[in-house]
């Protein structure tokens, strides 16, 4: 019997066959992720329910040497949580984990288990006048253990943050199976190094997040949505500027969106209709919230009546219930499926400082542009906090066979652009296997030394997660 065997046979005597798959077609649908990649096959699929279990799989791969990769909800972009193609790799999936622990509505805390899916998460500090603010696309699915891993954005870091900054204390598995627990509640909390932040963006390199505490927030009571039509991204940028003074932190998302967006979202869910009656070249799909006795209403109103009279408005579209603000917020999500439906493309990340973005998306399109005339540029993304997905359709015409070379030539030629702007290559999607070759490129001596060294401290044998972020081995 071979030791890999032994191996597999120790975990169902440990997990029962529910909890440890074999089998090709019970193991497919840990293979792929939302945008339909898929790398390899698993060594087996490991479905943990506990803490406890999550704690003997690992020591036990770290004395037979199995490569593990922790895996949440699918959601993923960069490859991360993919298993390779060698069928080494034991997937360890979290979705068992799925239990709220406890909340505490006055602390305005939650403890939740790292298989939670957000929105359920968010349902449950709903339910105690609470509000969880990360607001993703894939919240239906994703799961919080990922959230932490991937140090996830979306919609809402203009006002609350990114995952760094909702989380609060953590339970890790290390490689080794040991468990640090540090579920601490505690909104202050200056001791010396913070541990926990290592895991947070870490991509399950480094331990496999099983617990979280994370930070809630008042519950608003009254919210306000508009789409505008604007006529430049340099329109888009005065008005941020102009809301942020007016609305502060009532302001909650402030999105910019191409004319291409509202097509591609159309294409994908008929039932949309062209929310203005002309067309723009960009819109900004905006919110503001808030709790207590504040008229949303006016200080909207008061905004755009200022955006008009400064010719940055063109026209608009306010949301007067939440069914109306659901559908303006519907053009957001259906043109993500709209890309989607067009098959192979270029995903990018990226950040720049916001008053950078007009130049960027400028000198950016120009340089794409001349090296593909036909190819379709989608930029879109979240103005408050610099992040932009500049996206591109490659040419209808061309063979799927010659796509890939094409769209990583056309990223090689924007991420030169965007080291001009001191940007960022990943902004909140992470490293990954995808995004590994341009990471370590623009890494210098010394933060590769600091980068390998933590990988090294926690993780010695090179078996938690390998070949993302750094070179398996490294």
């Amino acid at each position: 019997m071979s030791d890999t065997t032994t191996f597999l046979n120790e975990l169902t005597s440990l997990l029962g066959e529910r909890g440890l798959l074999r089998e090709p077609d019970a193991m497919a649908r840990y293979v792929s992720d939302w945008a339909g990649d898929t790398l390899g096959m698993p060594l087996a699929v490991a479905r943990p329910a506990n803490t406890a279990e999550v704690a003997e799989i690992a020591k036990r791969c770290y004395e037979h040497g199995i490569a593990m990769t922790p895996q949440g909800g699918h959601s993923g972009l960069v490859a991360g949580a993919l298993p390779a193609a060698n069928g080494q790799e034991l997937v360890i999936s979290l979705e068992r984990l799925n239990s709220v622990r406890t909340i505490d509505p006055v602390n305005f805390t939650i403890t939740v288990d790292a298989g939670c899916i957000l929105e359920n998460v968010k349902l449950a500090a709903f339910d105690h006048d609470c509000d969880f603010p990360l607001s993703l696309g894939a919240q239906g699915s994703c799961q919080i253990g990922g959230n932490i891993a991937t140090n996830a954005g979306g919609l809402n870091v203009l006002r609350y943050g990114m995952m760094r900054e909702l989380v609060l204390g953590l339970e890790v598995v290390l490689p080794d199976g040991r468990v640090w627990e540090s579920l601490n509640a505690l909104h202050k909390d200056n001791r010396g190094y913070d541990l926990q932040q290592l895991f947070l963006g870490s991509e399950g390199t480094l331990g496999i997040v099983t617990g979280a505490v994370l930070k809630l927030s008042p519950r608003p009571t009254q919210n306000r949505t508009a789409l505008l039509g604007l006529p430049s991204v340099q329109a888009v940028i005065d008005l941020y500027g102009l809301a942020r003074r007016e609305c502060c932190d009532l302001l909650t998302a402030f999105e910019l969106i191409p004319r291409r967006c509202i097509e591609l979202a159309i294409e994908a869910t008929p039932e949309l209709r062209d929310p203005l009656e002309d067309a723009y070249p960009w819109y900004v799909l905006m919110e503001v919230a808030a709790t207590g006795p504040i008229d949303l209403s006016a200080l909207l109103e008061a905004l755009l009546e200022t955006g008009m009279e400064r010719e940055l408005v063109l026209d608009g579209a306010l949301a007067s219930s939440d069914t109306q603000s659901a559908q303006l917020w519907q053009f957001r999500e259906s043109m993500l499926e709209g890309q989607r439906r067009r098959g192979e493309h270029l995903r990018t990340d990226i950040s720049v400082p916001i008053s950078a973005i007009p130049d960027f998306v400028s000198r950016a399109s120009e340089v794409v542009m001349a090296a593909s005339p036909e190819c379709d540029i989608i930029a879109y993304g979240h103005v408050g906090d610099g992040n932009l997905h500049f996206n591109i359709l490659p040419p209808t015409a061309m063979a799927d066979s010659d796509k890939k070379a094409h769209l990583h030539n056309l990223e090689v030629r924007l991420f030169e652009v965007l080291d001009d702007f001191h940007g960022s290559i990943s902004a909140e999607h992470g490293i990954g296997r995808t995004k590994q070759a341009p990471y370590l490129a623009r890494l210098s001596p010394i933060e590769r030394e600091m980068v390998s060294g933590v990988k090294a401290l926690f993780d010695p044998k090179g078996l938690m997660n390998p070949g993302r972020i750094l070179p398996a081995g490294e």
